[in-house]
């Protein structure tokens, strides 16, 4: 499995998946959400930023299914699914990630013909990362 490469800005955010929860940043001044984490809120220009739990349900907004795998540490999983996940609560953010069976499941366990634009799904977490399942 690959790990994620953090960064000052993003590291809270992976502090938190290894926990279990989903959180996104948030400008501590104008309450705007923002992902991904940047250090400057786009809307009033404030530096100052705080997480914010989120709900971690949401909808499929877009995906793909990679072939040939674009990274040969998956080709054992192919095919397997990337997806873009729009959050109910912050339509706005939008986090990529694995929809799955369920959690700790391959990439490869769920058809990709049963994946839809629209579908509702939820957050799990399996080794600190967050995955999708439908729900």
């Amino acid at each position: 499995m690959l790990t994620p490469v953090t960064d000052s800005d993003g590291a809270p955010f992976w502090r938190y998946a290894a926990q279990g929860e989903l959180r996104v940043q948030a400008c501590a001044d104008c309450g705007e959400p923002r992902f991904p984490p940047r250090p400057c809120c786009p809307h009033c220009q404030s530096f100052e930023a705080e997480w914010r739990p989120v709900s971690g349900h949401g909808r499929i907004w877009s995906y793909v299914v990679p072939h040939p795998p674009l990274l040969a540490d998956y080709a054992a999983q192919a095919p397997y699914n990337v997806v873009v996940v729009e959050l109910a609560d912050h339509p706005r953010v939008r986090l990529v990630g694995n929809l799955v069976s369920a959690a700790g499941a391959p990439l490869n366990s769920l058809d990709p013909g049963r994946i839809r634009i629209g579908a509702r799904v939820h957050a799990v977490f399996s080794g600190g990362l967050p995955q999708w399942v439908l729900s």
